[in-house]
């Protein structure tokens, strides 16, 4: 696939959506979250403290493989983080993965606050889904303006 082409795709594009709007909104002492698309482009909500997680690119795409495979949430253990990772999916769009990384959890705490864990991923597909409704009816809105547009010029 062309550059490009990537760049401009509607899943490019929803997912950077999704992680303005999600990024917006998470505490900045919190949980380190990445939306990463099934070209393996990613957005972190914070990218300093990503990258001195030290997790590398193929211990992501070990994750998203078993994501894939059907097994998720994923829960695991990467360097002294607990990371969890599950597929990012709206009614239209395979968008990829959603990663939220614990700095300083263990896996005991972080199974202790999965019910928390789970429910922040729910309201990540929820914003997923919200934003790719408006994004829909925006497009409809817009070709009816155009058709509306166009038969303005044919009466005059």
């Amino acid at each position: 696939m062309d550059m490009c082409e990537s760049l401009f795709s509607p899943g490019f594009v929803l997912n950077e959506q999704i992680a303005r709007q999600i990024f917006e909104v998470l505490p900045e002492q919190g949980p380190i979250m990445v939306i990463m698309d099934r070209d393996g482009n990613i957005w972190p909500s914070n990218s300093e403290e990503f990258v001195k997680l030290n997790i590398s690119e193929s211990f992501l795409k070990e994750l998203c493989a078993k994501i894939d495979d059907g097994a998720e949430p994923i829960i695991t253990q990467a360097n002294d983080c607990s990371v969890i990772a599950t597929q990012l999916a709206t009614e239209q769009n395979n968008c990829g993965y959603v990663i939220i990384a614990l700095p300083q959890y263990s896996p005991e705490s972080t199974l202790i606050n999965i019910d928390l864990i789970e429910m922040l991923l729910n309201q990540v597909g929820l914003i997923a889904k919200l934003i790719e409704k408006n994004n829909l009816l925006y497009e409809v809105q817009m070709k009816h303006y155009g058709v509306c547009g166009q038969s303005e010029i044919a009466l005059n």
